[in-house]
C-alpha cells in the first residue's frame, strides 16, 4: 500500500497544472496522465476543464478510452471539473456526433450552458455539510439539465446543481482550482481514502 495517494490528472489539453499544482499541496503524489501506460497505480484521477470536443479527440488519438473507461466504470474514483464534468455525463445534450461520453455520471449536460466565455461570472456556493461559503468561478460552464435519484447534489447556484457525487464520481461545473481554497480537492481525497480503505479490508 501507498505511504501516500496516487492521483493522475488528465494532462492532454485544459487546465490540469492547476490541479496538480493544487494536489501537490495535500499530501498525494501526482502523475500526469497522458498515456494509458500513466493509469497504472493511480488511485484517482481528475478530469480537468478545457475545451470539451478537443479533450474528447484526445482521448481517442492518446488511446486512452477504453482503459480509463473501463477503470471508471469499475471505481476508480474521478473528479471532473467543467469539460471534465461533460466527459463524465452520461448525455451531452448538444455535444457533436463523434463526441465522446465516458458514461460513468448519469447526469444530462449542457456545453456552455451558462453562456460563452463572455458570460463567465463568480459567485460564493454554500457546500453540503460545509460552514463556510466556497468562491466558485465558471468559464464557458456547462449546466445540468437532468440527474438520476441516485446523484448527491453537494452545491447549487440558483437552484441547479453545480457540484454532484455519485459512489467514486464527482464533478463541478466550475473550476475549484482557480481558488485558494483546497475544500473541493480535500472533498475528493476523502473519495479516494474511502475507496482505498474499502480495497485493503476487502
Amino acid at each position: 500500500m501507498n505511504a501516500r495517494p496516487v492521483v493522475g490528472v488528465l494532462a492532454l489539453q485544459g487546465a490540469f497544472a492547476a490541479h496538480a499544482e493544487r494536489l501537490a499541496t495535500l499530501d498525494v503524489d501526482v502523475i500526469e496522465v497522458r498515456r494509458p501506460v500513466h493509469l497504472e497505480g493511480i488511485d484517482g484521477i481528475v478530469l480537468p476543464g478545457g475545451e470539451s470536443t478537443a479533450m474528447s479527440n484526445l482521448l481517442k488519438s492518446s488511446g486512452l478510452v477504453d482503459d480509463l473507461g473501463f477503470r471508471l466504470r469499475h471505481g476508480l474514483p474521478a473528479f471532473g471539473t467543467c469539460a471534465g464534468m461533460i466527459l463524465l455525463a452520461e448525455e451531452i445534450l448538444d455535444g457533436r456526433d463523434d463526441q465522446i461520453s465516458l458514461g460513468v455520471l448519469p447526469i444530462a449536460v449542457r456545453r456552455n450552458g451558462y453562456g460563452r466565455q463572455i458570460d463567465s461570472f463568480e459567485c460564493d456556493l454554500t457546500l453540503a455539510d460545509r460552514s463556510e461559503s466556497f468562491h466558485a468561478v465558471f468559464i464557458r460552464a456547462p449546466k445540468i439539465d437532468r440527474l438520476e435519484s441516485d446523484v448527491e447534489i453537494l452545491a447549487t447556484h440558483d437552484d441547479v446543481p453545480v457540484l454532484v457525487r455519485r459512489g467514486a464520481t464527482m464533478a463541478s461545473s466550475f473550476h475549484p482550482e482557480l481558488t485558494d481554497d483546497s475544500r473541493i480537492h480535500e472533498i475528493f481525497l476523502d473519495i479516494v481514502e474511502h475507496h482505498l480503505s474499502n480495497i485493503h479490508t476487502r
